[in-house]
C-alpha cells in the first residue's frame, strides 16, 4: 500500500497537512492552523483525522502558522516522533508557536473556551522533538527517503523530497517568488512522479520587480506629499525583512524621503534577528551587499517598537511616518491599533503586501468594504487604499506552471493545493491542458492510493 491524503490545504489556502503511508512508515508534511476570520475556530480544535501516535515523523516545510499552528496540539494528542525541518525553520518554529499561543489565549477567553487549544508545555516538547537538518542531507524514516531542497518561500523553507520503494513525491509547501530580493529560487529536483504543489496565486500574475518597487517609492511619496501615516500590515517573517531591505536601498539611493519608518511588531523583530543568524542562507547577490559593509537590515530613520509603551509612542509622533506591523491580513497584533486611528484619515493611506484570506478584514478592505468593526467599534475606511501583489513570497500563475514544466519529463501526477478554490481549480486545468499531465485539486479528506 501507497496512500496519500490530504488533511488541510485542499481547495483552501490555509491548513496545511499531508499524510503518506506504506504498509509500515506513515509520515506527515506539514501540520497548520486554519485560518479564517476567526484565528481559534471550531476546525482547529477538532479531533486530528488520524491518530497522531501512529505518526513516525512530521516534515515541515516553513515555520508560517498555517504549516506549524497545530504542532503542539499533535504532541499533546500523542505524536512523539521526530520533527524534522532546516534550522532556520525550527528556530523560527518557536517564536511563531509562542506568539501564537498568546493570540490564541485571547482568542479562548474571549469566546469562552476553557482552554488554548495547546499550552507552552506542549510547545517546548514540540521543540524537544524538533530537529534541524540542512538542505540535501537524506533522512531515512522506515522505508522512505527524505531531503529537503530550498523552497526560495522564506528563510529555511523547503521543498519536501520523498522517495519510497515505489515512487517519487515532492510537497512544495510554499514556492517563492522569483526573484526574491534576500533569497535564491527554489531547487529544481529531479525523477518526482508525483508532486504535491502550492497555488495561492494559482489565478494570478503578479507585477514584474521594476513595478513593485516603483509602486512602494510611489506610495510612499504620495503619502509623504500629504502628511499622512501609510500603514503596512506585513506577515512578521519573511514580508517585513524583504521590506527593511528594499526601504533600505530606496532609502541610500536617494529614492525616497528620510521619514520615521517603525516596525512594530516584537515578532517581526525576533524574526529580523535570525536572519541575522543565518545570513549564509541569503542569495548570492544580498551575501555580496552585505560583504561590502551594507546592514540590510538598518538605515537612517529606522525603529524597531519592541515594548507595548514604544508602539503606543508612535501616536505622538506627527506625519509623514510608516508603520510595518503585524498581523499581517489583520485578525489581530498591533496593526489593529493603528488601523482603529489611521484608517478614518483621508491624509493616510493602507497598504496591503500579501495575500489577503476571504472573510479577514485585510480582504474586506481590499474588497471595498468603508466600514471595518475593530474592538467591537465601527471604523470608517477613509483612507487610501492600495495593494502591490509583486511583493508577495508566493510564486504567481506563471511562475508554477513553469516550476511544473521543468519537472515534466517523469511526473505522472500532480495535486494542486494551498489556494482556495478558483485559484486550484483554474492551475489544474492549466497544467491539464498546457502541459497534458494528469492533475487535480483534492478536497479535504480525500486519499489516494499509488
Amino acid at each position: 500500500m501507497l496512500k496519500l491524503s490530504f488533511y488541510g490545504g485542499a481547495q483552501e489556502v490555509t491548513g496545511a497537512n499531508y499524510l503518506l503511508e506504506t504498509d509500515s512508515t506513515r509520515i506527515l508534511v506539514d501540520c497548520g492552523m486554519f485560518q479564517s476570520p476567526q484565528f481559534s475556530n471550531l476546525r482547529n480544535r477538532q479531533d486530528f483525522e488520524y491518530d497522531p501516535a501512529s505518526i513516525d515523523a512530521l516534515f515541515v516545510t516553513h515555520a508560517h502558522i498555517d504549516h506549524i499552528g497545530r504542532i503542539p496540539k499533535l504532541v499533546s494528542r500523542g505524536f512523539h516522533g521526530t520533527i524534522y525541518s532546516t534550522p532556520p525553520t525550527k528556530d523560527f518554529g518557536e517564536i511563531m508557536l509562542e506568539d501564537s499561543l498568546g493570540v490564541l489565549e485571547k482568542e479562548a477567553e474571549r469566546e469562552g473556551h476553557k482552554d488554548a487549544m495547546y499550552t507552552i508545555d506542549d510547545i517546548n516538547r514540540s521543540m524537544e522533538l524538533w530537529k534541524g537538518i540542512p538542505y540535501g542531507e537524506t533522512v531515512s524514516v522506515g522505508d522512505m527517503r527524505v531531503v529537503f531542497h530550498n523552497a526560495g518561500h522564506v528563510l529555511g523553507s523547503a521543498l519536501v523530497e520523498i522517495s519510497t520503494p515505489d515512487k517519487k513525491f515532492l510537497f512544495t509547501g510554499d514556492l517563492g517568488n522569483i526573484p526574491m530580493p534576500l533569497l535564491a529560487p527554489p531547487e529544481r529536483v529531479r525523477g518526482v512522479q508525483v508532486l504535491v504543489i502550492e497555488s495561492a496565486y494559482g489565478d494570478r500574475a503578479h507585477e514584474d520587480v521594476p513595478e513593485r518597487k516603483i509602486k512602494l517609492e510611489r506610495a510612499i511619496e504620495d503619502v509623504v506629499h500629504r502628511g499622512g501615516t501609510l500603514i503596512i500590515p506585513s506577515f512578521a517573517l519573511e514580508r517585513t525583512q524583504e521590506l527593511i531591505y528594499e526601504f533600505n536601498d530606496l532609502v541610500e539611493h536617494g529614492r525616497i524621503p528620510r521619514v520615521p519608518v517603525y516596525i512594530d511588531s516584537p515578532l517581526a523583530i525576533k524574526a529580523t534577528a535570525v536572519y541575522r543568524k543565518y545570513k549564509n542562507f541569503f542569495n548570492s547577490h544580498a551575501q555580496s551587499v552585505m560583504r561590502s559593509g551594507d546592514d540590510l537590515f538598518n538605515f537612517p530613520g529606522l525603529h524597531m517598537t519592541l515594548t507595548t509603551d514604544e508602539s503606543k509612542a508612535i501616536n505622538d509622533v506627527k506625519g509623514p511616518k510608516i508603520i510595518l506591523a503585524g498581523a499581517g491580513m489583520m485578525h489581530g497584533g498591533r496593526i489593529v491599533h493603528h488601523a482603529r486611528r489611521y484608517l478614518p484619515d483621508p491624509d493616510s493611506m493602507i497598504l496591503f503586501i500579501g495575500y489577503q484570506a476571504p472573510g479577514s478584514p485585510g480582504r474586506r478592505i481590499i474588497d471595498g468594504e468603508r466600514e471595518v468593526t475593530i474592538f467591537g467599534h465601527d471604523v470608517s475606511v477613509r483612507a487610501e487604499v492600495r495593494a502591490i501583489h509583486g511583493y508577495s513570497a508566493h510564486a504567481d500563475t506563471n511562475a508554477l506552471l513553469d516550476f511544473i514544466n521543468d519537472h515534466h519529463d517523469t511526473l505522472e501526477k500532480v495535486f494542486v493545493v494551498q489556494g482556495e478554490p478558483r485559484s486550484s481549480l483554474f492551475l489544474a486545468q492549466r497544467v491539464r491542458d498546457y502541459l497534458g499531465i494528469e492533475a487535480e485539486a483534492p478536497v479535504f479528506g480525500a486519499k489516494f492510493l499509488f
